[in-house]
């Protein structure tokens, strides 16, 4: 597992071996993703998201590429000390690494983010859920987006912020914006 893009790119991560609710997001859908966003976002200008972190490795490509505002959230005790590491090997003293329940962060958020990011186990029973609860709880700004990692079993096309979606074999990403008026 590598960084792909910016001025951390080619860094190795590597995490514990035994993770039993963290699924890496793949260098090729990673890869896939990041055109996407470079080719719409401003990353230097966005205040970031991670939910369901992970290895963090989502967050470290934003960083590489120049995000400065961050907020990563884990609940897995195991992980959170992973990217917790890897942030301080990386030097990425902005990173804001919350061990919390995503939902329960969710729910007990009043700032707003540019671009959120969930990567959720795919086993996830309410994964569904996610999309609502970003827009009702207006976690995201305006013109903001949501992504969301999922299987090719889930289709959120019917989704009222639904915008498109990119498919990498046994990895989807959907986006969402923002678009009050």
């Amino acid at each position: 597992m590598r960084i792909i893009g910016g001025e951390l790119g080619g860094r190795k991560i590597n995490p514990p071996s035994k993770m039993p609710y963290t699924r890496p997001t793949t260098d090729i859908a990673k890869e896939g993703l990041f055109n996407i966003i470079e080719n719409n976002l401003v990353i230097p200008e966005l205040k970031t998201l991670d939910l369901f972190g992970g290895t963090g490795s989502i967050s470290y490509e934003l960083a590489s590429r120049g995000a400065t505002d961050q907020t990563i959230v884990e609940k897995d005790s195991k992980m959170h000390e992973f990217i917790k590491k890897m942030a301080s090997q990386l030097q990425l003293k902005h990173l804001k690494i919350i061990k919390m329940d995503v939902f329960k962060f969710i729910d007990q958020r009043t700032e707003q983010f540019d671009f959120i990011f969930a990567g959720p186990p795919y086993s996830l029973s309410n994964i569904d859920d996610l999309p609502a609860l970003i827009f009702e709880k207006r976690i995201l700004n305006e013109k903001g987006w949501f992504v969301l990692e999922h299987t090719p079993r889930n289709d959120y096309k019917d989704f009222p912020f639904y915008k498109t979606e990119r498919n990498y074999g046994s990895t989807v990403f959907t986006i969402f914006i923002e678009n009050r008026r």
